[in-house]
């Protein structure tokens, strides 16, 4: 079964949103949740199990729940509001302020001012990885492109494949790599354990094509 990332994702009352992550359990080199980005307003991100995907097609994933069910799971990102002090357009001088006009004499000054800025924070289950599509690809030479997709087996959720895409606009390929070929993931990163040269004899198709 092929996870796409960046696909379209279906609840089973409709269309609901995108695969924008999957979470990968680096010990058993299984893929144990995906990541949706709902469609709607205000576009909130949450948590699937991934025993909730009934199948996938080209480019689409169909969960086995609705989106009342969805909504209902745990959010991938989590907004906080710390402070943080903003310029002082005021003119200082020693012992006072001097701003529209007038002058004030200390203790009368304020502390300088601060804004509630909001703060993005990605909830990644403990033990857990986040990679996203786009995601670089290193093996033991370099650079060889980013992550399309991962295949799992149906029945365990265990990575079997890595789909990686390489090449330029006017070359690119698709490239099938085995989970014998993945090394650490970190830093949204994969490593490979081949290098360049050993990437060019594994198959491969053309971009938009579909492999069994």
């Amino acid at each position: 079964m092929e996870i796409p990332l960046n696909a379209r994702v279906e609840c089973t009352d409709g269309i609901c949103g995108r695969s924008v992550y999957v979470l990968i359990d680096p010990v058993f080199d299984r893929v144990a949740h995906l990541v949706v980005k709902l469609d709607a307003s205000p576009n909130a991100d949450y948590i699937v199990p991934v025993d909730l995907i009934k199948n996938t097609i080209v480019d689409t994933i169909r969960l086995s729940c609705d989106k009342a069910e969805l909504v209902k799971m745990d959010p991938f990102i989590r907004t906080a509001f710390i402070q943080e002090s903003v310029p002082d357009r005021n003119f200082k001088y020693p012992g006072g302020i001097y701003s529209a006009e007038s002058y004030y004499y200390l203790p009368y000054v304020t502390s300088e001012p601060t804004l509630k800025v909001p703060k993005e924070h990605l909830q990644i289950p403990v033990e857990e990885l986040a990679v996203k599509r786009g995601a670089r690809v290193e093996a033991t030479d370099g650079y060889v492109g980013t992550i399309a997709e991962f295949v799992v087996n149906p029945n365990t959720n265990h990575i079997t494949h890595l789909v990686l895409r390489e090449g330029h606009l006017w070359g690119k390929r698709d490239v099938i790599v085995p989970l014998s070929a993945m090394g650490e993931i970190s830093d949204n990163t994969v490593f490979l354990n081949i290098d360049k040269l050993q990437m060019e004899i594994l198959p491969s198709f053309l971009v938009n094509r579909r492999w069994a």
